[in-house]
């Protein structure tokens, strides 16, 4: 069933790229793992796929040692600081940096064990109380501190897609985050190559509006059995 989900997953996230005049290779694809057993990952990893993303720190340090050590692992989810030391040496990419605070730690531990982290600065583009992130209006005045941090490597912007079945908004939501990440580059003149956007109902919507990584669990693993 995984292997026959991944298919299907791949095809439609080429097709969208297409639909949007992208080309497919463009758009990369995280197996979001919360909730999912070492088994059925390892199912995922035997069918090619080699990047994942977990939510939960002591979840992805549980399933961390048990995987091959090949994985390229994502955190997606909410980062505390006081768990940053914990994940610092381990993580390709986080997704989810949403404060200078959250960034200072960070740096901090990339300093102390001497290497450079890469992260996405999360935005909430819904204006949703229930998430986290910075506004669309105000990241721009937190990116200029820091980018200043010598060991972070910022390499775009990451959103939550609204609570919603209606495509419009889910639609506005992603090139809002689209046009953030444009004001940035051209405000500071950097170059930012990640858009972090869309995840099981409406990653077809942000790859039109530009997505370079869509976060999919639900519609390649079902829902989560584990615990």
């Amino acid at each position: 069933m995984i292997r026959e989900n991944l298919k299907l997953l791949t095809e439609r996230v080429e097709t969208s790229a297409r639909r949007a005049a992208r080309e497919p290779g463009t758009v990369k694809i995280v197996l979001v793992t919360k909730n999912i057993p070492v088994d059925r990952i390892r199912e995922a990893y035997d069918c090619g796929f080699r990047v994942f993303g977990e939510n939960r720190v002591q979840e992805f340090l549980e399933k961390f040692p048990a995987l091959p050590s090949d994985i390229t692992w994502h955190l997606i989810g909410h980062l505390q600081t006081n768990k940053v030391k914990y994940i610092a040496d381990k993580i390709s990419l986080i997704h989810s940096v949403d404060s200078v605070k959250l960034a200072e730690e960070l740096e901090k531990r990339a300093a102390l064990i001497g290497r450079n982290i890469r992260v996405l600065l999360e935005v909430n583009t819904s204006g949703e109380a229930s998430k986290f992130g910075f506004s669309p209006d105000g990241v721009a005045g937190s990116f200029s501190n820091i980018k200043a941090l010598p060991h972070l490597e910022v390499l775009g912007l990451m959103t939550i897609g609204p609570l919603t079945e209606d495509k419009v908004t889910s639609r506005e939501a992603f090139r809002s985050l689209k046009v953030t990440k444009e004001k940035i580059e051209q405000n500071f003149g950097v170059s930012l190559p990640e858009l972090s956007m869309g995840m099981s109902g409406d990653y077809e919507i942000a790859i039109e509006e530009g997505s370079t990584m869509v976060r999919i669990g639900t519609v390649v693993f079902g829902l989560p059995r584990w615990r």
